[in-house]
């Protein structure tokens, strides 16, 4: 299943990082770095997805 939400963080990190914690802090930090910049957004969600 980890390997889904990676792909998942990928192409849309926010979801990928839902599917793993929610609508907990981690979301919304991953919604802030992905508008600021794709690429922070996918390592923090695979750094979220490999952590949880």
């Amino acid at each position: 299943m980890d390997i889904i939400r990676i792909i998942l963080a990928i192409i849309l990190p926010p979801v990928g990082v839902f599917m793993q914690v929610g609508f907990g802090k981690h979301f919304w930090i991953n919604i802030v770095l992905t508008l600021f910049g794709y690429i922070p957004g996918i390592i923090h969600a695979i750094w979220v997805i490999a952590k949880y």
